[in-house]
């Protein structure tokens, strides 16, 4: 038997092929430390952008997962290199995820064969310690389309 991949360890699976995941020490669920360089992917859930049904029955819902990811890196106050390597890093991710989307080799989640649209944007600083480390964070989303058939 076959077991089903759940949504999130798809996405999970897909943001590990980023060409600069390899730097993240560790990437977690719902939690990363203030240890530089790790992240983690914190699920905020499904909500539904908008429902139809047809004559038959069937209804076509349009859904969007929202995921903050945060990033921890080095980073001491004041200094500018280490701070443009993190942005270009965060910059980079965001392009990355445009392109993966648009030609269609980032995962799929609905069923109905739509085009489907992954966001990582307005990657940002979030909170920077004296002690020499920076979290970053990228708010992804993933809208998708499911068909529920009636039988």
């Amino acid at each position: 038997m076959v077991e089903k991949q759940t949504d999130l360890a798809r996405m999970r699976a897909w943001l590990a092929t980023f060409p600069g995941f390899d730097i993240l020490g560790s990437f977690q669920c719902d939690y990363t430390d203030q240890i530089p360089p790790g992240g983690g992917v914190f699920p905020t859930g499904l909500v539904e952008i908008s429902r139809t049904e047809d004559i038959l029955g069937n209804v076509t819902a349009v859904n969007q997962y929202n995921f903050g990811l945060y990033y921890v890196f080095v980073k001491a106050p004041g200094d500018d290199g280490g701070a443009t390597e993190n942005a270009d890093w965060i910059m980079e991710f965001q392009r990355w995820a445009q392109e993966q989307s648009a030609r269609g080799l980032a995962p799929r989640f609905g069923n109905a064969g739509a085009r489907e649209e992954i966001r990582a944007q307005n990657g940002a600083l979030y909170d920077a310690q004296d002690e020499g480390t920076a979290t970053y964070l990228v708010a992804v989303s993933v809208q998708f389309t499911q068909l529920y058939e009636v039988m």
